[in-house]
Order: structure tokens, then sequence, then C-alpha cells
């Protein structure tokens, strides 16, 4: 019997960026929610850009958010996990000298900018919709962060996989987050810690949990789930975590799985 679902938004339940989430899938979780199925919403996104998919839905949902680094539910934080000081300033000005990318850096809630390149700003703004704070020096606020992210379109992937990911691997937890994001966070930072927390808190089992996922920062969500799914479109190395292979976000993959596996079709 299936208690817990938590499943990944960009690039497995909608294309990546997109402001909303299709009907069906609103209607779904009313639908788990009302057989007392506990549903988390697992996102490299920031809390207040998920949530405004889901306002219809958002006080029966488990966010886990920066990718397990903000854990929040109706409007209470269960958890963070912030960057020490040192690793901060060091990969920023370490980002802040690669040409061509942009930089997103994450409190819990708020999104620090420094660009002004408006097409970046309307990613982050008007596409995720993410609660957006624009300054000139982020080292300069002083603030907590629990995310930073380097950015590039059509794909930064050479960039993260050979470069900073083995760079940074030994002191952050840094993941692919998409084919356009490289996502930095503490050690223990990870969208699987995070869906255990839940699991311990609820006394929910992995073979009472249902995961689906796309990318790198999924696998640890995927391996503690017996029914795991990855998207058809995911990287081997992600199916190889997955029980199970799924349709894609073009074919509403996610919604099919859960009608067939909760006779609502």
């Amino acid at each position: 019997m299936i208690k817990l679902v938590a499943t990944d938004v960009d690039g497995t339940l909608v294309k990546d960026s997109s402001p909303e989430v299709y009907s069906e899938m609103i209607e779904m979780i009313k639908k788990l929610r009302a057989q007392d199925i506990i549903v988390c919403i697992a996102s490299g996104r920031q809390y207040g850009s998920i949530s405004k998919m889901f306002k219809e839905v958002a006080n029966d949902l488990i966010f886990i958010a920066n990718n397990g680094a903000h854990i929040k539910c109706r409007g209470v934080d269960m958890h963070i996990s912030k960057i020490d000081r040192p690793y901060v300033e060091e990969l920023t000005k370490e980002l802040r000298q690669i040409p061509d990318c942009e930089k997103a850096y994450e409190g819990a809630g708020v999104t620090y900018l420094e660009t002004k390149n408006e097409d970046f700003i309307h990613v982050i703004r008007d596409q995720y919709r993410n609660d957006v704070a624009f300054v000139d020096d982020v080292l300069a606020e002083n603030v907590d962060l629990v995310k930073i992210s380097i950015f590039n379109r059509p794909s930064i992937r050479k960039l993260g996989e050979e470069k900073l990911i083995p760079e940074w691997s030994d002191r952050l937890k840094a993941v692919m987050a998409g084919e356009d994001w490289v996502d930095f966070m503490d050690k223990s930072v990870d969208k699987g810690n995070a869906l255990k927390t839940i699991q311990d808190f609820f006394h929910i089992s992995p073979d009472e949990t249902m995961v689906f996922g796309d990318n790198n920062n999924d696998i640890g969500m995927l391996d503690v789930a017996t029914e795991s799914y990855a998207v058809e479109t995911a990287p081997d190395v992600v199916k190889a975590h997955a029980k199970h292979i799924c349709p894609s976000w073009k074919e509403k993959g996610v919604y099919q799985i859960l009608a067939e596996k909760f006779e609502e079709i």
C-alpha cells in the first residue's frame, strides 16, 4: 500500500521552467489526499515558485524545495540547510569569473539576483515565479544561503560535469539540475535525505513510497522508494536507480501512472 507519493517538477511533471501544472494533476492530488496519501513536491526550485504552481492544493502538500535544503509544510519551515559562509564566498567569486553564465543565490524563500540581464530575470521572476530580491553584491548582504546556482542555455552540462562538479564535490553537494543548471548546496542536502526525513516523521517505509524523477538531483529520492519511476527522457544514470520507466511530461506520464495505480482513469 502506497502511503507517500513524491514527484520532481521540471522535466518530470512539466516542461522545464513551466509556471503552471496541468489541471488533471491538481485533481489527482486532491484524490490522493482524500485517500490519506501524503504528497510531496520535490524540486530544485525555491518554495515560493513551487507553492504558486500548486496554489489550489498548497495546504495539502509538503514541499521539498532547493533540492532538499528547505522543507516546508503549511507555512512552517520543517528543515533548512544553509551553506557555510567560507564556501559561499569562494564559490561566488569563482562563478563570477565564468563568462556567458548567470547566477542565482537562494535564501530560504527568496532568490537574490545581481544580474541586469532581462532575459534571465524573466526566467526567474516570470517563468519560475520566484520571489526575487535584486542586490548589487550578494556577499555584502550577509544573508544565509541554501543554494547557489549557475545557469546557461541551451546547456551547461559539459562545464558542470567536467569542471564544476568534480572541483566542488568534496566540499558541497554539486549536481546537474536539468540541462541548463548546476546547483550547489550544503553537503548534507539531497532530495533523498529530505524525503527520508518525511518518511521517518510519518513512519512510512520505502515499500510504501512512490517517487518520480528525471535528473541527477532526483537519484537520492529514487533510492529511498521501492516504487521508483524515471521518466523515459531521463539520462541512463538516472534510469539505473529506478525500478520503472514512465512516459515523459509531454504525455503526462506521472499522472498516467498515478491514475492507473489508484484506479482513477
